[in-house]
């Protein structure tokens, strides 16, 4: 079975999203963001968008959203899954990371198995303002109202939030939930 991809967008969780990964017997591989797409394409059964310092230094990431392979982004790739699909970006209004606790709107496919409320670990220097045409809201918190976003259609989804570290509620649930949605 062909691995699941984790992009490495220069962020500091990005090993730990591999290992989480590989601890949970997941076939994973990372990969450079700078990959080209048809090497993407040929080489995976779905995509993680890890996290990192700026938009500007997430290579061709924005090239893979089109390849029609799941896509997962977390922090600085769910913010970069908006900007790339037509949604909007900005400042937060409480920077750095920290805890918070985030209410599920849509247990959908990703957030399966969640209870209606969680409490997350996550960076809300950036993030997303507006949602992309076609993606739904899944997660907000009283600080932001756009946790977690996707579009079951195209099998593409963001967090705000890391799910492997520690801090994180379940955070495990998460990969499995994209595991299962890579082999659909």
């Amino acid at each position: 079975m062909q691995p699941i991809f984790v992009v490495n967008n220069h962020g500091q969780f990005n090993h730990l999203i591999h290992r989480m990964l590989r601890d949970l017997e997941i076939e994973v591989k990372m990969i450079p963001n700078t990959t080209p797409p048809d090497e993407v394409a040929d080489g995976c059964r779905g995509i993680i968008l890890g996290g990192g310092p700026s938009i500007e230094r997430t290579g061709r990431c924005a090239e893979y959203l089109d390849l029609g392979i799941p896509v997962l982004g977390i922090c600085l790739g769910h913010q970069l899954i908006a900007r790339s699909l037509g949604g909007e970006t900005g400042s937060g209004r409480s920077g750095g990371y920290g805890g918070v606790d985030v209410t599920i709107v849509d247990h959908g496919t990703i957030l399966t198995g969640y209870p209606d409320a969680i409490h997350v670990w996550a960076s809300h220097t950036d993030e997303v303002k507006r949602v992309p045409e076609g993606f739904t809201i899944l997660a907000r918190s009283p600080i932001c109202d756009v946790e977690a976003m996707g579009s079951q259609e195209r099998r593409i989804f963001g967090l705000q939030w890391h799910p492997e570290v520690s801090h994180t509620e379940n955070g495990s649930l998460i990969y499995r939930n994209f595991d299962r949605i890579c082999r659909e």
